[in-house]
């Protein structure tokens, strides 16, 4: 008798056991309330002051404190702007320029330090990393030495060598791990039928490399033509990046067409940084954020 009880005394143990181990997991997987304020007081300082300058760039009044109202105002001053309007010019020019180099010059870089077999490989990988890790403020002031003790007047020209060194690093960087990825028996497979190094190169490695290298390009162009640093020690006086004369701007007091030109260089930043993201899946690759670790 005491056998055909047990069953039963099992069964009506498990239904008393069961809300405490949903209360355990309950509890187990609340977050921390002080983690979610700490982590809500951290975005709000970080994107509080960008939003005050969104806001005010459409502000019917000259006035930085008291918003009057939305208006278009302070845009079309920017655009009647001669002055801000060749510094964009200057700055989308640098882009580009800066964009075209250090892509050509990261690619054929992650290609030698994949395909290096000396002792050397390891070395250059470590000091092509340097420049990422140093502040650039250290490569602005070293960059606007070398030019002057080359005796090398500071120019747009200057910018954009400065530029091109700078971002090198990060096109190796993306495009390093992705070099590493790809199946050297194919591009063996293309010189058994008759294709020289080059034409291997050219014809099948730089095509399974396009999503990789498209969205560097993107990247670089946003990086650049946001930079204010390495732009200021190695610009001359006329005509100056679109960072630089902002600067020279405020330095005489916040004009409301400034937040209207930062809004405007932050709504083309988030765009290009977007695109960059979304141009893998437009081959049928893997997109999202692996792009900026080169996964």
């Amino acid at each position: 008798m005491t056998l055909l009880k047990l069953p039963s005394a099992t069964a009506a143990s498990r239904p008393a056991l069961r809300p405490r181990a949903r209360g355990r997991r309950g509890r187990a997987g609340r977050k921390p309330r002080v983690l979610v304020a700490v982590t809500a007081l951290f975005f709000a300082l970080l994107y509080l002051p960008i939003a005050v300058v969104t806001l005010f760039s459409f502000n019917s009044k000259k006035s930085l404190t008291v918003f009057g109202g939305f208006s278009l105002r302070w845009y079309r001053a920017f655009v009647h702007d001669d002055v801000l309007i060749s510094s964009l010019g200057t700055s989308l020019r640098i882009s580009l320029v800066a964009m075209a180099g250090s892509v050509v010059l990261g690619v054929a870089l992650a290609l030698g330090l994949v395909r290096c077999r000396t002792r050397l490989g390891p070395l250059a990988g470590l000091i092509m990393l340097v420049p990422l890790i140093t502040p650039e403020i250290v490569t602005g002031v070293a960059s606007m030495l070398l030019f002057k003790g080359l005796g090398v007047d500071l120019s747009t020209g200057t910018v954009m060598l400065a530029e091109i060194t700078f971002s090198i690093s990060y096109v190796t960087v993306i495009l390093r791990s992705r070099v590493a990825a790809l199946n050297p028996e194919v591009e063996e497979a293309a010189m058994d039928l008759g294709a020289t190094r080059w034409q291997a190169v050219r014809l099948v490695t730089l095509p399974a490399l396009l999503p990789a290298v498209l969205a560097s390009a993107v990247l670089i162009f946003a990086l650049v033509f946001d930079d204010f640093v390495l732009a200021y020690f190695t610009t001359g006086v006329d005509p100056q990046p679109l960072s630089v004369r902002i600067y020279s701007a405020i330095r005489f007091g916040v004009q409301p067409t400034i937040n209207a030109v930062g809004t405007l260089m932050l709504v083309g930043s988030v765009c290009l940084i977007a695109l960059a993201l979304f141009i893998p899946r437009l081959f049928g690759r893997r997109g999202g954020l692996d792009i900026l670790s080169g996964e």
